[in-house]
Order: structure tokens, then sequence, then C-alpha cells
């Protein structure tokens, strides 16, 4: 198998495992946001840390389950299309614009990311800095009396 082949099995298989991660199953892929990794490189000037850049596409009305990011995870969100709605932390959600972006400090909980429309199709490119050897990128929140 060639490097390449290797690259796109494992790309391959890192989106899906992102994709689990963030909660995404084909039973209920329809309100479900989509995950691409659109990129992912080691930083060549700072030891032990990459950038992941991933593509999140939100279907009208779709939206993300609860979340973390890993813990070391600096995460700036670019609107690409339509309407995000985001609360990060203790601040009031918003909603954001295509054009318009937001930031998530390492180690903050990410209550709301949704489509805010319910008729169009939004997206987002969210760009990760994060330790080398972090993951999983994204962990749902456990559902209320599960283990």
């Amino acid at each position: 198998m060639t490097a390449k082949a290797v690259r796109r099995v494992t790309r391959a298989a890192a989106v899906a495992l992102v994709a689990a991660a963030m909660g995404a199953s084909p039973a209920i892929a329809q309100d479900r946001e989509q995950v691409r990794i659109a990129f992912e490189h080691a930083l060549p000037n700072v030891e032990g840390k990459r950038i992941v850049a991933v593509t999140v596409t939100y279907p009208p009305g779709g939206k993300s389950l609860p979340h973390h990011h890993a813990a070391s995870a600096f995460i700036y969100a670019y609107v690409l299309s339509g309407a995000i709605r985001s609360q990060v932390g203790n601040d009031p959600a918003k909603v954001y614009h295509a054009g318009e972006g937001f930031y998530e400090m390492p180690g903050s909980h990410h209550s709301i990311s949704e489509n805010a429309s319910e008729k169009e199709p939004a997206s987002l490119l969210a760009v990760f800095v994060v330790d080398s050897k972090d993951e999983p990128l994204t962990t749902p929140d456990k559902a209320p009396g599960s283990r």
C-alpha cells in the first residue's frame, strides 16, 4: 500500500471516529451534524502541537449533542454558510452568521451548537490547535443517569 493510500485510509478512519465521538449515527443522521477533517498537520514550530481543521455541516434544524473538546484544544470556528447558534461555557447563546466567527478556550463546555434555521443548511470550519496526542477531539456529554 502506498503512503498516499495509507493516509487516505487513516483520514477516513479519523473522520468516522470524529463523527462517532460527536454522536452521529446512521439512525439519527437526519438531524445531526456531519463532520469532515479538512486538514491536519503537526505544527513545525511548536513541538507537541498539531492543527486540525474540520468542516461541520448541519441540515436544516440539525444540531450537535452537548460536548467537550480535547482538554488542550483551543478552537476557532468560522461560519461558512447559514447561521449557527452556539453557547460555550457560561456565555449566553448567540447566533453567528456566514462570515462571523467565535472561539473556545481549552476545557470549555459547548452546550449548544446547532443550525439556527429550520429551512436552510449551515456549515462552519472549526480549527483546533491541540496537543499532538490528545484524542478524541470531541466527546459528547453523558446522558443523565448513564455511567
